[in-house]
């Protein structure tokens, strides 16, 4: 059994994403794909990546190739290609919101839906969110980077505020990174809001609140050993990471609290599940754990 806890649906970096999920016979488009190219020798440079440069720029285009590409249909088949049982999918409003993962978790039972806090719009956050646990919610998320607030800003600080009750986990994206290929489009990001600082102190100022690491920090994964390493409230999820760096968080945070993800469609299932099971290095037990065990208790999912 499998439980990926990062994934997507739908256009996640333009409005109107949504529209993009129940779309059938959707195929990425061609093109040269260094993501590929990385998940085959397991991302061993992710530690490496410096931004700029030719290099970075196909990188980006991979990436949208892969963004317009995440249908529920292609979702369904990744899963099962890899093997993976359940997968979160995650909103990141406003282009991509809680009804419309919840209208595609109706169609199909295996996919588990998030909420998420719309920062573009003013409305009662506190009910909304109650409204969509009620509905079927099974944690939040927080993208500082494409939804353009800084994780410590007083509305961040409300909306994880009225979260916390539930007793559900917010998972947030964590390591500065870059979405959009064109320049005319870099409006819609803000990379620095995602630095691990920035977590940190978010996660210090709501203890009782669990967070989880999205990516375990990209290319800063020591950063968040380091100012993470110390909080019993964090858990990670290390999409990207080679098999080396997966060990390192799993010693560093304890196999209770590292989570497999596989950032679909910007990352694929089966890469991402050789990778974990070869950071178990044959731990049975390690692995029951870390791909589906933790997920499952964080959740609250009967497993």
């Amino acid at each position: 059994m499998i439980i990926d806890i990062h994934a997507h649906l739908g256009d996640i970096c333009f409005p109107g994403g949504g529209a993009l999920i129940e779309k059938t016979g959707v195929r990425k488009k061609a093109g040269l794909d260094v993501i590929s190219i990385s998940e085959f020798f397991l991302h061993p440079w992710t530690q490496q990546v410096k931004f700029g440069g030719w290099l970075h720029r196909q990188d980006l285009r991979a990436s949208m190739a892969r963004n317009l590409s995440a249908t529920r249909e292609n979702f369904r088949r990744s899963m099962d290609a890899a093997g993976v049982s359940r997968s979160v999918a995650l909103p990141v409003p406003p282009h991509v919101g809680f009804s419309d993962l919840q209208a595609a978790a109706q169609k199909d039972p295996a996919i588990i839906p998030f909420t998420g806090v719309d920062f573009s719009r003013e409305y009662d956050v506190e009910a909304e969110l109650a409204d969509d646990v009620a509905a079927g919610a099974r944690g939040m998320k927080l993208h500082p980077v494409l939804q353009r607030e800084k994780l410590t800003s007083p509305r961040t600080f409300a909306a994880v505020e009225a979260f916390a009750p539930h007793q559900l986990p917010v998972l947030i994206h964590t390591g500065i990174c870059y979405y959009y290929p064109q320049a005319k489009d870099r409006f819609r990001e803000e990379p620095g809001f995602a630095d691990l600082h920035e977590v940190a102190a978010l996660v210090k100022a709501f203890p009782q609140v669990k967070f989880i690491a999205g990516h375990a920090g990209l290319t800063q994964a020591k950063s968040a050993m380091t100012l993470l390493g110390g909080f019993h409230n964090v858990w990670v999820e290390g999409s990207f990471q080679s098999p080396q760096t997966l060990r390192e968080l799993i010693r560093t945070f304890g196999p209770e609290n590292v989570l497999f993800g596989s950032d679909w469609p910007w990352g694929n299932r089966i890469p991402a599940v050789k990778i974990m099971k070869q950071a178990c290095s044959g731990d049975q037990a390690l692995e029951k754990r870390v791909l589906y065990q933790n997920a499952a208790e964080l959740m609250n999912l009967s497993i």
